[in-house]
C-alpha cells in the first residue's frame, strides 16, 4: 500500500520486437546512454545475479541530476523492479518497475510504471517531478522502440572511435586542462565560446561554440561527468545537425613517466540530414567518415593541447 502523497503513473509502448531482446536492452545499463536521451552515465556499485546497485547521471527538466538506485532483475517474468537508495531534492523517494509483455514472437508491450513523493509533500515539487517523470519516460519509451526496432541498422548508423596521445606529465594535470572547459576559448583555437555550469561537483553542464574548418561555428551543449583525475563521461543534449547522438569521455591512465590520454567518441549518424549537409550523392558511409573526421580533428587538438600544458607544468 502507498504512502500518502505518494503519486502513482504509467507508461506504455508497443514495440515491433521480441519480448526477451527488449528486456535485456533495459537489463544493460552500461548501454543505456546509447540509448535513452535523458541518462548521461551510468556505472555499477553492487552487481549479481539479480541484484544490482547501480549510479545513474541524467538530466531532468533540463537540470542535471545524480542518484543511486536498486534494481531487482527477473527475466523469467520480464520485469526489472528499481528503487532510489538515494534520491535528489525535490524528489523524496522513487522507484518503479519495467513490466515487459510478448504479444506474438515479435512484437512486445512494454509498461514503465513509477511510484513518488516530493521533499515535504510540497505540491510545486510534486508538480516539478510529474513533469520530469513523463517527459524523461516518454523519451524513453520512445528510444527505445527506435533501438529495438531499428537494430539491424544500428552497424551502419552508429560508430564507436578513439584518439590516443601518449603524454609526459601527471594524469591531474592533463585532467585539469580537460575539466577546466571555462578556459577552452584562449587555450584551443577550435573553441569560439563556453558556458560551463557547476552546481554540483563533478557535475558538468557545458555549452559551447566551436569553429569549423569554412569558418562556420556550431553549438552544443553537453552533460559532463567528472572523476577526477582519471576520467570525465559526457553526453551531449544539443548535437549537430548530422548526429542524433553524441556520447563520449576522455580517459587518463597513468603509466610509467607519463599518462596515456584516450578520447572515445559514440555517434549515430542523422541519416535524414546527410544530403541536405553534404549533397544529394553523400552516402552513409561518406557521413560516417565526415563525423569522424570533424570529431577526431578537435579531439587531438584538446590532447595536443593538453599534452604541451601537462609537458610544461614542474
Amino acid at each position: 500500500m502507498s504512502q500518502p502523497g505518494t503519486r502513482e503513473v504509467e507508461h506504455e509502448i508497443t514495440v515491433l520486437a521480441p519480448a526477451e531482446a527488449v528486456y535485456q536492452v533495459i537489463a544493460d545499463v552500461a548501454h543505456w546512454p546509447q540509448i535513452f536521451p535523458p541518462t548521461v552515465h551510468v556505472e555499477y556499485l553492487e552487481r549479481g545475479d539479480e541484484q544490482e546497485l547501480i549510479q545513474i547521471w541524467a538530466t531532468a527538466n533540463g537540470e542535471a541530476k545524480t542518484w543511486t538506485s536498486r534494481r531487482v532483475l527477473n527475466p523469467t517474468a520480464l520485469r526489472i523492479r528499481f528503487r532510489q537508495q538515494v534520491s535528489q531534492p525535490p524528489v523524496a523517494a522513487m522507484g518503479g518497475t519495467w513490466v515487459i509483455e510478448p504479444i506474438s514472437e515479435g512484437e512486445s508491450l512494454v509498461r514503465l510504471q513509477h511510484d513518488y513523493r516530493a521533499v515535504d509533500d510540497d505540491p510545486t515539487k510534486l508538480e516539478w517531478i510529474d513533469m520530469a517523470v513523463d517527459r524523461n519516460s516518454r523519451a524513453e519509451l520512445a528510444a527505445l522502440k527506435t533501438n529495438a526496432e531499428l537494430a539491424t541498422r544500428a552497424p551502419e548508423l552508429l560508430l564507436t572511435f578513439d584518439d590516443i596521445v601518449q603524454i609526459n606529465g601527471s594524469a591531474k594535470d592533463v585532467y585539469d586542462f580537460i575539466n577546466e572547459a571555462q578556459r577552452w576559448p584562449e587555450r584551443l583555437p577550435h573553441v569560439a565560446r563556453v558556458s560551463l555550469r557547476e552546481d554540483t561537483p563533478g557535475l558538468q553542464i557545458l555549452d559551447m561554440d566551436t569553429r569549423t574548418k569554412d569558418g562556420s561555428v556550431h553549438t552544443t551543449k553537453s552533460v559532463r561527468v567528472a572523476f577526477p583525475h582519471t576520467k570525465i563521461f559526457y553526453k551531449q543534449i544539443q548535437t549537430p545537425a548530422l548526429m542524433t547522438l553524441h556520447t563520449g569521455h576522455w580517459l587518463l591512465a597513468e603509466k610509467p613517466g607519463g599518462v596515456t590520454a584516450t578520447s572515445q567518441h559514440t555517434v549515430a549518424v542523422n541519416e535524414a540530414n546527410i544530403a541536405k549537409i553534404l549533397g544529394d550523392q553523400a552516402s552513409i558511409e561518406d557521413a560516417r567518415t565526415f563525423v569522424r573526421t570533424a570529431l577526431s580533428t578537435n579531439s587531438l587538438t584538446t590532447l595536443e593541447h593538453a599534452k604541451k600544458y601537462a609537458e610544461s607544468q614542474p
